[in-house]
């Protein structure tokens, strides 16, 4: 049994190696002179508990730190002309080239007194006076999080502040259990973070969106917030849930004691997620909740009774071979992210998910035709009644029978 085991965890681990990118920036934070023309900047506010680096180009590590940390960081990103939406090109050199690569213009660690100087200069620029809090997940490196942010904002069309929370993770494939207990670390971090944003008056609306164990985090600092204060932050008006690597049976014991009124909670999954399947066969089998099959018993009743919109991107196609990241690396999901909060509106109600998909769609590749938006959309449609009939009328006029194909993807 223990040699099965041991193949067992042998085997994970080699998929996840094989899946994962064969080059990662060792730092990737080293400021640039000068970005190249084309290029767009994202200024991102950073509050971390991670532990303070002195090497060049890294800023934070991978170790704990008890204090809460900030910085702000200009990221320059290439033109569009030299990278896919939903992409985030690193150098595996120390400083990159940022005609092609995601590079830093300026890094600075501040103390929280500047931290917040620097958010409320950021939200002079958000229409609404609104955050965005990205909390990532495992294996993630502080440059990587700090990429991975600046590309949400850009490729969302980001109105709000961004705002990243990273933790401790070493971003390395065999610390996951670190990692785990990093993001326990880091929850009470999260959760003055988050009071903090409430308490100040230049704050009117905060969004949050996490990402694989990343939710761990987040879902907890909630849940520590509900019981201490016997309800969510008000100012909390999105919450969306990334390929949450979470306990099925935990989360549903989480949400339960956060209690209502709760904000909207929007639950992206996707059955072919490999890196969760992994993650369900390391925690008992147990399914995690960011893979699960949103139409099947019990999660289709358990959904519906806790109010939380699910969208199935299982059919959605992006270049991430473990299928964990389409939130961020499909164009047509990260836009959408960003219209809805830029229009203030929950992932419900009468205009249907996967309309507002086909909107995206067929307004950014008009030449290609309707028919392309709709087929997008189509994988969208699977919790969200209006969406189906809404995409019903659109694709009647597209053919009979093509409607009739599509119908049935989106029927459940």
């Amino acid at each position: 049994m223990r040699a099965k085991t041991g193949l067992t965890v042998a085997g994970m681990a080699l998929t996840l190696m094989l899946a994962a990118c064969s080059g990662r920036s060792p730092g990737g934070l080293i400021p640039v002179k000068e970005t190249v023309p084309g290029a767009s900047t994202v200024d991102v506010l950073v509050a971390t508990t991670r532990a303070p680096s002195e090497l060049p180009g890294q800023v934070f590590t991978g170790e704990r730190d008890d204090r809460l940390n900030f910085a702000e960081i200009t990221v320059s990103i290439p033109p569009d002309a030299n990278r896919r939406i939903g992409d985030v090109q690193t150098s595996s050199s120390e400083v990159g080239d940022p005609s092609k690569d995601f590079v830093a213009l300026r890094t600075q660690r501040v103390d929280e007194a500047d931290a917040l100087k620097v958010l409320r200069q950021n939200l002079r620029r958000a229409p609404k006076k609104e955050v965005l809090v990205f909390v990532h997940g495992f294996n993630t490196r502080f440059g990587e999080a700090v990429f991975r942010m600046a590309q949400i904002a850009h490729d969302s069309n980001l109105i709000a502040a961004p705002l990243l929370f990273t933790w401790p993770s070493r971003g390395d494939l065999f610390s996951y259990t670190y990692d785990r207990e990093s993001a326990n670390f880091s929850r009470d971090a999260l959760e003055r973070l988050l009071q903090t944003l409430q308490r100040d008056p230049d704050v009117a609306e905060i969004d949050i969106l996490a990402h694989s164990m990343g939710n761990w985090v987040a879902l907890e600092a909630l849940r520590q917030m509900a019981i201490r204060d016997k309800r969510l932050a008000p100012k909390i008006k999105n919450v969306m849930l990334a390929a949450p690597d979470v306990d099925i049976y935990v989360f549903r014991k989480q949400i339960a004691e956060m209690g209502s009124p709760r904000p909207p909670f929007t639950l992206f999954v996707s059955r072919d997620d490999e890196a969760l399947r992994i993650s369900r066969k390391v925690w008992g089998n147990v399914p995690r909740i960011g893979a699960v099959d949103p139409n099947a018993e019990p999660f289709r009743s358990q959904f519906r009774e806790q109010q939380i919109t699910v969208i199935d991107l299982t059919d959605v196609t992006t270049d991430d071979r473990l299928n964990h990241s389409k939130f961020a690396e499909s164009p047509e999901v990260v836009k959408l992210i960003g219209s809805r909060l830029a229009n203030g509106q929950a992932f419900a109600g009468k205009t249907g998910i996967g309309e507002k998909v086909l909107q995206v769609t067929t307004g950014a590749a008009s030449t290609v035709g309707s028919a392309a938006g709709l087929a997008v959309s189509a994988p969208l449609a699977v919790i969200d009644g209006d969406t189906r009939q809404n995409l019903g009328s659109q694709f009647e006029h597209l053919g009979d029978n093509l409607g009739e194909t599509v119908r049935n993807v989106t029927h459940y």
